[in-house]
Parts: structure tokens; C-alpha cells; sequence
């Protein structure tokens, strides 16, 4: 399952939400239209499925573990119906609307997430530094943990925060009730659950983020075409899933360079994985995508396949055929058609006895536009 760490100010905001049950972000209100992060953080939000691990990092130190769980038919929602649209809303007017109420600030909680102990949220905080000693090789997005308010992280990540906060508790376990053991929960999930309605689902308000940057078909924020299509994925819908396929674990600006200074690495735009069936957690596909909101370039088919490259040695070591790519743009000239034809081929070998030479040339060009009937994007293979 996957894992995510979310960023807190102090304590008190720790034993609210592990004792309720349920976690907001803090958005910062919009101008006229939302802007890359808050686009983002939607993108982060449609990626939830119930059975995600999460923690929250406060003052250096991490604490865990819960998971999120569904109430209905999901495990994340718009904390009022009117919270997809870029707007400042005032707190007096909204309050009856909320599901979740922190005060003058919850109008600007736009997206909440529901979730339980799994076993327990311990009180026992566990240093960063620590964290990351104790399996090394594993951590990957918590080492560019940087200005964000969370960040999603795989499944081999989040087995390592669940063995390092297990090990590190291993006392509480076996006596919940002592005094360092583990905080109350009484969560208020009844109460939000009597409250819901399609108006509060992600789908159903994510429509107004695309068409705040919408020109026409166009889309002018690449962040909302990533949320449009990491939604429409995780959604399963039909249309979008016969172009990208279909994926258990999606995420997106995952890191794909060694690591150096947080804002000189590189990040995937899309990057997710499949299990072979009814064999989870063996990995038998990745995806591997690049965004563009205007007419694709030739760098950047190169640079998709330098991030080709790099999952091949990080996740598929050497094994190209484990590989989807995909160049998402609005449109393609036969300069980038003709340039993916030339470069986007790998040739390597397998095995040992014996050894097999391979071809790879799985990149695909994909033009993409935006449906204002149909509230979606629409997606068309090219070349």
C-alpha cells in the first residue's frame, strides 16, 4: 500500500486530527484563478485509496501510523460543495457547509481525508534522521520533503515508515495504556458521513479547477492537466484507461535524479505502477509520463526518456519491457513525431543463460483536450 507523511505546526494539531479521525490542508485563498500548488494538492487528493498509510511530520520528528478509510464510496472529499471554485469564501457564510471545522481558516481546508489507527497513532516520535538511518536504500520522496504540506510515497517507502515506527514501539504495542502509548481516537466520521453528498466528491468539484484554466480546449496550467489525468485514472475511466492502461499505484512529480538541492531535481510528472494479478505487491508495469500544456518539443521526448532511463535502473533494474511512457501534450508536429521515432528506442539484454537481446520502444504521444460538456479531459494517441 502506499504512504503518505503530512506536515504539522505543532502537537496540538497532532492530537486534534489522530483523535477525530480526519485531516485538512491549509490552502492559501485564491486570486482570480488557483495556481500551480493548490493544483497540485488536488492532484495529491485524487490519488487516495482507502488502506493508504499516512503519518505526520512535526518538529523534525514523525509519528504514525493510521490508514485512510472509506465513508461510502471514498476516502477523501471537498470539505463544502463549493470548494472546488477559486474563490475566497467568508466563514461565517460556509459554516453550515463544512464538513470539517477548524474555525475562521476551514474555508481555505478545501480537501479532507478520513482515516483510522493502523494499529495506533504512538506518541512516541521518531527523529527524521532516525527514520532515514534505518533503512537507507528505501527513502526516497522523504528526502525532498521540502516546502510541501505532504507528499505521496510508494509501497517499498511506506513498508520502511511502518517498520521503523513498529520497531520503535514495540513497548506500546504490547501496553497500549501506558503513559507514552498511544493517542485517543474518537473519531467523528458518523457525524461527517450524515453530511455527505455528491456534491462534496472530488469528481464531482474538480471540473471547476479545469475550467478556471480552460481556453477553450486548452488548459493553461500543466498541474491541472496532471490532476485531470491522475483523477481520471484513478477514476478508471474508460476512455482515459484504453490510452494510459490501467495502474494501482499513481502519483505524481516523483523524484527522478540523484539526490541534490531539492529545487535542481528532477521530477516525473506522472509515474505509477501495476502488481500482476492476484500477486501483490510483485510489480509488473511502471508509468512513466511527461506533461506539456502547449505544442510538445523535441527536449522534451528526450527528456521523458531520460527519466525513462532512470526508472529502468532505480525500479526495473535493466528491464526496459517493464516500461509504459507517455508524452502528454496539446499538440505534436511531425518534427516530434518523426524525433520520437529515432531516439525512443532502447536496445538491452536480459538473462544470463542464456542471454536475449531486446528492442524497447514503448513511447507514446498523446494529444490531449479538454471536454467542457463532458467536465473532463479527452485523450488521442498521435504518430
Amino acid at each position: 500500500m502506499a504512504g503518505y507523511i503530512f506536515s504539522l505546526d505543532n502537537l496540538n494539531s497532532l492530537q486534534l486530527y489522530t483523535k477525530n479521525g480526519v485531516y485538512a490542508t491549509k490552502l492559501s485563498s485564491p486570486a482570480r484563478s488557483w495556481m500551480a500548488h493548490h493544483e497540485g494538492t488536488f492532484a495529491d487528493y485524487v490519488t487516495m485509496q482507502a488502506g493508504d498509510n499516512i503519518y505526520f511530520f512535526i518538529n523534525r520528528k514523525i509519528y504514525g501510523i493510521g490508514k485512510l478509510v472509506s465513508l461510502g464510496s471514498d476516502c477523501k472529499f471537498f470539505n463544502f460543495s463549493e470548494a472546488g471554485e477559486p474563490q475566497k469564501y467568508v466563514y461565517q457564510d460556509m459554516k453550515q457547509n463544512l464538513l470539517w471545522d477548524e474555525g475562521e481558516f476551514s474555508v481555505d481546508q478545501r480537501c479532507i481525508c478520513v482515516f483510522e489507527p493502523d494499529p495506533y497513532f504512538f506518541k512516541l516520535g521518531i527523529d527524521m534522521d532516525d527514520v532515514l538511518s534505518s533503512n537507507p536504500s528505501a527513502f526516497k520522496m522523504l528526502r525532498a520533503f521540502w516546502k510541501l504540506s505532504f507528499v505521496k510515497f510508494d509501497d517499498d517507502e511506506n513498508q520502511a515508515f511502518r517498520d521503523v515506527v513498529l520497531k520503535r514501539n514495540q513497548d506500546a504495542l504490547a501496553d497500549p495504556k501506558q503513559d507514552n502509548g498511544i493517542f485517543e481516537f474518537q473519531p467523528v466520521h458518523q457525524q461527517i458521513s450524515k453530511r455527505l453528498s455528491s456534491l462534496y466528491e472530488l469528481d464531482s468539484g474538480l471540473s471547476s479547477v479545469l475550467y478556471s484554466c480552460a481556453e477553450g480546449d486548452y488548459l493553461k496550467h500543466e498541474m491541472a492537466i496532471e490532476a485531470a489525468v491522475l483523477h481520471q485514472l484513478s477514476m478508471k475511466d474508460d476512455k482515459t484507461c484504453e490510452v494510459f492502461g490501467e495502474w494501482d499505484y499513481l502519483s505524481h512529480q516523483v523524484i527522478a535524479s540523484p539526490f541534490k538541492p531539492i529545487d535542481y531535481m528532477d521530477k516525473m510528472d506522472l509515474f505509477g505502477y501495476s502488481y500482476i494479478p492476484n500477486f501483490r505487491p510483485t510489480k509488473s508495469r511502471f508509468l512513466v509520463g511527461e506533461i506539456k500544456k502547449d505544442a510538445a518539443k523535441i527536449e522534451n521526448v528526450d527528456q521523458l526518456l531520460k527519466y525513462v532511463d532512470w526508472v529502468r535502473d532505480e525500479y526495473c533494474f535493466g528491464d526496459y519491457s517493464m516500461i509504459r511512457a507517455f508524452l502528454v501534450a496539446y499538440e505534436f508536429d511531425d518534427e516530434v513525431v518523426e524525433h520520437k521515432r529515432s531516439v525512443g528506442v532502447r536496445k538491452y539484454t536480459v538473462g544470463v543463460r542464456p542471454t536475449r537481446s531486446l528492442e524497447w520502444n514503448n513511447v507514446s504521444l498523446v494529444k490531449y483536450s479538454f471536454n467542457s460538456a463532458l467536465k473532463k479531459l479527452e485523450f488521442k494517441l498521435v504518430g
